[in-house]
């Protein structure tokens, strides 16, 4: 494949993960990795450190948009960024010491969660206790350690993570833990994405296409995301995800 092809292969990838992930409010990863290995025949273990390239761009715009919004607590940020740039380079050398078919397995579950928390992120049950000053960083901490791993290992922003635990755990809005967990994942993805490439998970000729891409998708979807009927978009696309995580797990066995 010639690197024309490949950008292609990326920015093709990249408009779809950026679209779907800015109409429906999921991490553009989950589509971007299967596209690059189908389309691309990239490694599993290429296309997860691939995805984290891209990952870094839309992150930025997405905190920049919620950032405008009024939607990022910054100190809570700070707090889940140093530990989630730690551990996501741990999570980037864990996926790369996996074999192909357990990445692929561990992949799959990852998917069949997601699309889960796709359908209930929005009822999740919101607490009421007050944390301490201590007690909250110690919180964030753990959150972010658990979240930069996850994100490391599997090529996605971590937001499917990361989100469900500020808002549960946490005590924090879904609009702001949205946009809190967007700027703390933009370090936390450099750190997996330079593991990815100092280990060679990284393919620069299909990354900047993927980069593009998904911030082109992502400004579309999110213009879309007004004019459907969001509930049932979720419904048919985590369905479709399911689906997809199953097959990655057989494909692991």
């Amino acid at each position: 494949m010639t690197k024309g092809a490949k950008f292609a292969v990326g920015l093709i990838s990249g408009v779809f993960g950026g679209f779907f992930g800015g109409l429906l409010g999921l991490g553009g990863g989950v589509i971007m990795i299967p596209l690059m290995t189908w389309l691309a025949k990239i490694t599993q273990h290429q296309a997860h450190g691939t995805s984290l390239v891209a990952i870094v761009f839309t992150a930025i715009a997405g905190a920049a948009t919620y950032y405008a919004l009024g939607g990022v607590d910054w100190k809570i940020a700070l707090i889940l960024a140093v530990s989630a740039t730690i551990t996501a380079r741990f999570g980037a050398r864990y996926a790369h010491s996996l074999p192909e078919k357990k990445l692929k397995m561990a992949f799959g579950f990852f998917l069949i969660f997601a699309s889960t928390m796709l359908v209930v992120k929005g009822y999740l049950p919101k607490t009421t206790w007050a944390l301490g000053q201590w007690t909250s960083i110690v919180v964030f901490l753990v959150i972010g350690f658990v979240t930069g791993f996850v994100s490391g290992m599997m090529g996605v922003g971590g937001g499917g993570v990361m989100v469900p635990l500020m808002v549960v755990v946490g005590n924090v809005g879904q609009h702001m833990a949205q946009g809190t967990s967007l700027l703390a994942m933009i370090p936390a993805s450099i750190s997996g994405a330079s593991t990815h490439y100092k280990l060679g998970n990284v393919k620069l000729d299909i990354a900047w296409g993927l980069a593009i891409g998904s911030l082109v998708g992502a400004f579309f979807g999110a213009k879309t995301a007004n004019q459907l009927p969001d509930f049932h978009l979720k419904i048919v696309f985590a369905a479709i995800g399911a689906w997809m995580g199953i097959k990655y797990i057989r494909a692991g066995k």
